[in-house]
């Protein structure tokens, strides 16, 4: 009997392991490495450069994510067979094509998208755009800069309210704001592009309509022709409860979602996952990785709010518990175009993230304070270091972002629950945390 492609794939993984790298050091990088270490295909794993938490699955290695050369010989010391880019500034300045151009590195495998791909982040006007040419719902929108300043201002004059501006460029997700009065409107816009509020991301504005409805997350992992979808998220970006205050990086995060129901998931599905995909086809852009679909449901019909080139923070640490495939085995799958013959397989438990913060955050804060109680938690919770380091053998606060608690349950209640009870064990001076992630699922 003949043996098919698939099963030879198979076959072949069988016999291959191979040494490797992520790029990070937050909780997300945490969480793919505890996932990626639990791949029998996995035979030493590096991190660049890592935290605390990372230095117990692998070997960190204390190099910046942004020092390509340094990288590149690292990979040629470690004979490393792929690397998994976890933040979404190499990719946009083009790490992949970097890595892949090195002879030395032979058949290296990087995931993560092309230079150009990564423009669907790192230019809100090159997303806007694409999702325009290739017919995804989005919010209508207009882009203005300095040449065309003055009627960016009338613009804003005659839009209704509230209006969103985005900075074009990577803002380290401050570069959103949403202004309930014209007048707020307008000063936001001079401040983007005459002040350089944000650098040289405010340069451009991105100027939208502003969605109404509930937010969830996405996740596809693509080789260019197919993809899978991972499971989906919903993450809570402000920093008081009942999502009042400011936007953080993130202060939690639910998995499944409750409301994405089997129509709701398919309709995002042939809407906007598919003519994303072909879309990227179409134009001929290398993308092999991971598309984060940031999506707000309106009345049951999903618009995108943005795409991200890489996994979120904190929702990986909420989906890649809820993960059962091999990831190692998934990614090698997307390195040589064989997706369409993989199935991602998923704990039906519900899990909740729960994040810590340092106080004053998502604004100035101190740190530097010693954390207490990490090895309380139950066997069955996992702890993931979003901003910690270790100084004279002691572990310390050293981001906003502190640590982040996943726990599983029955119900997204339940999990959240569990999360919250063992966020109780760990202390730190100054800690806050929101008490309800998941608060709209009862």
């Amino acid at each position: 009997m003949k043996r098919s492609f698939q099963s030879i794939f198979s076959a072949f993984l069988q016999r291959v392991i191979m040494n490797v790298l992520i790029l990070g050091s937050g909780g997300r990088e945490h969480a793919l490495a505890w996932k990626m270490k639990q791949s029998p295909l996995c035979q030493q794993l590096f991190i660049v450069p890592g935290n605390p938490g990372t230095e117990a699955l692998g070997t960190n290695l204390p190099l910046s994510v942004s020092d390509f050369p340094s990288i590149r010989k690292a990979c040629a010391d470690h004979q490393i067979g792929l690397v998994l880019v976890g933040p979404e500034d190499p990719l946009v300045h083009g790490l992949t094509d970097f890595l892949e151009s090195a002879d030395e590195l032979g058949d290296l495998i990087v995931i993560g998208p092309s230079k150009e791909g990564a423009q669907l982040e790192g230019s809100k006007a090159f997303a806007k755009s694409f999702m325009i040419r290739h017919g995804i719902p989005t919010a209508g929108y207009r882009e203005f800069n300095a040449e065309n300043f003055e009627e960016g201002l009338q613009y804003l004059s005659a839009h209704t309210l509230p209006i969103v501006l985005k900075a074009d460029g990577l803002a380290a997700g401050k570069g959103v704001v949403i202004a309930t009065d014209h007048d707020a409107a307008k000063q936001t816009f001079t401040e983007m592009i005459r002040e350089a509020k944000f650098g040289t991301a405010g340069a451009k504005v991105v100027i939208e309509q502003f969605l109404q409805g509930i937010e969830m997350s996405v996740f596809v992992l693509t080789d260019g022709n197919d993809y899978l979808i991972l499971p989906e998220a919903k993450d809570y970006k402000r920093i008081g409860e009942g999502d009042t205050g400011l936007n953080t990086g993130g202060m939690g995060a639910v998995s499944p979602v409750p409301f994405a129901t089997p129509a709701l998931m398919k309709n995002i599905e042939e809407q906007i996952v598919k003519p994303t995909i072909r879309g990227l086809q179409q134009e001929s852009i290398r993308y092999r990785g991971f598309v984060f679909i940031g999506l707000m449901i309106d009345s049951d019909k999903p618009y995108v709010i943005e795409y991200n080139c890489r996994m979120g923070d904190p929702e990986t640490e909420v989906v890649m518990p809820r993960l059962e495939s091999d990831l190692l085995e998934l990614l090698m799958a997307t390195a040589v175009g064989m997706l369409a013959g993989k199935r991602v397989e998923t704990d039906p438990r519900a899990a909740a993230t729960i994040v810590a913060v340092s106080g004053g955050y998502p604004e100035s804060y101190a740190k530097g304070f010693p954390i207490t109680g990490v090895e309380s938690l139950d066997p069955d919770a996992l702890l993931f270091h979003m901003g910690t380091t270790q100084k004279n053998g002691e572990l310390v606060t050293q981001g906003g972002r502190v640590l982040a608690v996943t726990a599983f349950g029955k119900s997204i209640t339940e999990a959240a629950a569990n999360a919250q009870s063992q966020q109780a064990n760990i202390q730190f001076e100054g800690k806050y945390l929101r008490r309800d992630i998941g608060y709209e699922f009862p």
